[in-house]
C-alpha cells in the first residue's frame, strides 16, 4: 500500500494557533483555555484567537519524521490570512527530508495552493450527511467533494468523531477521493453526538479495507446504543 510510506505521526508543529469552527466536539480550544490559566504563552495572551507565530518557522525536523501541522489550529480556515499560509508551504518545501501532514475542515482551500510530494492533504469527513449545531465549518458533503477535486497524490481523510451515515453513499464517496489511508474513530470526550452502531462501523471499515488502508482509533458501542442483556440479566 502506498500509504506505507506514512507512519503514525512523530510530532506537531504549531506555527499557526486557533480556530473559529467552534466544533461541538473541539478538544483543542478547551486545553488553550487551560493552557492560558496556567500562563502558559502564546494561550495566555491570545486564548484560541487565530495568531501567527513566525518565531516557529524556524523548526528543525529530523530525516524521516510525520510532522502533524497545526494540530492547534485549522491553518486553511477561511479566516486564515493567505501570506501565513504561504509562510508555512515556504518552509514544508524546504525540508523534504520530513513528511508534512494537514488537516483542514476547509479542504476547498487546499485548491488555492502547491504541494509538494512530501506534503499529505487530509480532511475531517465525520460523515457523508449534513449535521446542524455541530459546528460552523463547511458540511462534510462540502468537504468530501472539496477533495475530491482536489488533485494530489497523497490525501486522507479523518473520520472523527464518526457521526451516523449512508453506508452506500459514503462508501461511494471516499472512493472516489482516492485517500491513501483514511482514520475512523469514535467521539472521546462525551458529547453525545449522533453516532453510528458499532457493527455499522465495522461495515465501513470492512467496505473502506477493499480499497484502501484503515487506520483504527477508538472503537466503542455508542453512547445511545443499547447494551444487550447478559444471561444473569435475562435469568433474573
Amino acid at each position: 500500500m502506498p500509504s506505507r510510506r506514512f507512519g503514525e505521526i512523530t510530532e506537531t508543529w504549531n506555527p499557526v494557533i486557533g480556530c473559529l469552527h467552534f466544533c461541538k466536539y473541539c478538544w483543542a480550544r478547551p486545553l488553550a483555555a487551560r493552557l492560558a490559566k496556567m500562563g502558559v504563552q502564546p494561550y495566555a495572551e491570545r486564548d484560541f484567537s487565530p495568531t501567527f507565530l513566525p518565531w516557529r518557522l524556524d523548526r528543525k525536523f529530523s530525516r524521516n519524521s510525520f510532522v502533524f501541522v497545526c494540530d492547534m489550529a485549522d491553518l486553511f480556515g477561511e479566516w486564515v490570512p493567505r501570506t501565513w499560509i504561504l509562510k508555512v508551504l515556504e518552509e514544508v518545501s524546504k525540508n523534504k527530508r520530513a513528511t508534512f501532514f494537514f488537516l483542514t475542515k476547509n479542504p476547498r482551500r487546499y485548491l488555492e495552493f502547491e504541494f509538494g510530494d512530501n506534503a499529505v492533504l487530509g480532511a475531517t469527513v465525520e460523515t457523508n450527511r449534513p449535521y446542524q449545531g455541530i459546528s460552523r465549518a463547511p458540511q462534510p458533503p462540502e468537504r468530501i467533494e472539496a477533495m475530491i477535486e482536489l488533485n494530489h497524490e497523497y490525501k486522507a481523510l479523518i473520520i472523527e468523531p464518526i457521526l451516523d451515515f449512508d453506508l452506500p453513499e459514503f462508501i461511494h464517496l471516499i472512493r472516489r477521493v482516492k485517500p491513501i489511508f483514511v482514520y475512523v474513530g469514535y467521539d472521546n470526550y462525551g458529547h453525545k453526538l449522533p453516532e453510528p452502531t458499532l457493527d455499522k462501523t465495522k461495515q465501513l471499515i470492512a467496505k473502506l479495507s477493499e480499497f484502501t488502508e484503515v487506520r483504527y482509533k477508538t472503537l466503542r458501542k455508542a453512547w445511545y446504543e443499547p447494551h444487550e442483556k447478559s444471561l444473569k440479566d435475562i435469568g433474573d
